[in-house]
C-alpha cells in the first residue's frame, strides 16, 4: 500500500472515530437516533475524498445507532447508507466549488428527504415525528461545520503548499 493510501485510510478511520464522539451527543427527540455524528464526516471533504467522507458519515451514523440501542433494527442500514450519499454528494459540491449550494442541499437531503422512505415503511406518524429533530440536528452539524470549515481549509491548503 503507497503512503498516500494509507494516510488516506488513516484519515478516514481517525474521522469515524471523531463522528464515534459526536454520536454518544445526542439532540433531544422521541423517535429518532439524532446526534452530533454527521459534524466530523461533513467537514472531512475539506482533506479526504466524497466517496471516503462519505465512508467515514456511514460508519459514524451506524456507531450513533449502537449507542441508541438500534430502535429500528435493519433499517438503520438504509439510514447508513443515506449519509453516505448525503456526505458524498455534499464532498462532491464542495470539490466542485459549489460552496453556497451544498448548505441547504445537505440540509435538505439529510434534514427532510433521508427520512422519507420511513413514512412508507414505518408510518407517516413515525416520519413526521422524527422530522424536527432530524431537522434540527442537521442544521446544529452544519452551522459546526460551516464555522469550522474556514480554519481546517487554511490549514491544509497551507499544509499542501509546502515543499518537502
Amino acid at each position: 500500500m503507497d503512503r498516500q493510501k494509507l494516510m488516506n485510510l488513516t484519515l478516514t478511520a481517525m474521522v469515524a472515530a471523531i463522528c464515534a464522539i459526536g454520536a454518544v451527543i445526542k439532540v433531544p427527540s422521541f423517535v429518532s437516533t439524532a446526534a452530533l455524528d454527521s459534524a466530523p464526516a461533513f467537514l472531512s471533504v475539506v482533506f479526504l475524498s466524497p466517496m471516503l467522507a462519505g465512508v467515514a458519515g456511514m460508519i459514524g451514523y451506524f456507531i450513533t445507532a449502537l449507542t441508541s440501542g438500534f430502535p429500528l433494527g435493519p433499517l438503520h442500514i438504509i439510514i447508513a447508507l443515506e449519509m453516505f450519499v448525503v456526505v458524498w454528494i455534499f464532498g462532491f459540491m464542495h470539490k466542485k466549488g459549489l460552496n453556497l449550494l451544498k448548505w441547504p442541499v445537505a440540509l435538505i437531503l439529510n434534514g427532510i428527504v433521508a427520512p422519507l422512505p420511513f413514512y412508507f415503511i414505518i408510518s407517516p406518524a413515525f416520519f413526521w415525528g422524527s422530522l424536527p429533530s432530524l431537522f434540527m440536528a442537521t442544521l446544529i452539524n452544519l452551522v459546526i461545520v460551516a464555522v469550522a470549515m474556514p480554519v481546517i481549509s487554511k490549514v491544509f491548503v497551507r499544509k499542501e503548499g509546502r515543499t518537502h
